[in-house]
């Protein structure tokens, strides 16, 4: 057997800590308990997306359930500045494909999914749906994080 190169030995410690490289640091305990579903529906008019409720309250720092519902002839791509990166999201499914950026995710055409995930610290964003056919043209809403009630 010949012996691994400082490099070699490197690369190797990497992959057989691999797994724990992936792992994020653990997000603290929920602000709340509760677990509040909400919906945002995407559509289109005059070929622009519309998403609606067009000021999406969450609470803050708390696990939420977002169903995301269209009825779109086109992909839309909901976005939110920090709110869909990795950390924070718990669970994807349905007809939404997590973007490369880590900014937003699209929504199918015609499609349906849920996002689980931890909303972050009290503030207002703007979060965007977008089509993907006219991106010049997207929707823009408010996101605001409320602090939950205790």
């Amino acid at each position: 057997m010949l012996p691994l190169t400082r490099g070699a030995a490197t690369l190797v410690a990497c992959l057989v800590a691999g797994p724990a490289f992936a792992q994020g640091k653990p997000l603290p305990p929920p602000a709340s308990d509760v677990t509040p579903p909400v919906e945002l529906s995407v559509s289109m008019k005059d070929g622009k997306p519309v998403c609606d409720p067009a000021e999406l309250r969450l609470p803050a720092e708390t696990n939420v359930v977002l169903h995301i519902k269209s009825s779109a002839d086109a992909p839309v791509v909901v976005t939110a500045p920090g709110q869909f990166e990795n950390g924070l999201i718990q669970h994807a499914d349905g007809d939404l494909i997590h973007v490369e950026s880590e900014k937003g995710y699209t929504i199918k055409q015609n499609g349906q999914g849920t996002l689980r995930l931890r909303t972050m610290k009290a503030g207002e964003e703007t979060y965007a749906c977008t089509s993907t056919r006219n991106q010049s043209a997207p929707f823009m809403g408010k996101l605001i994080l409320i602090p939950p009630a205790n």
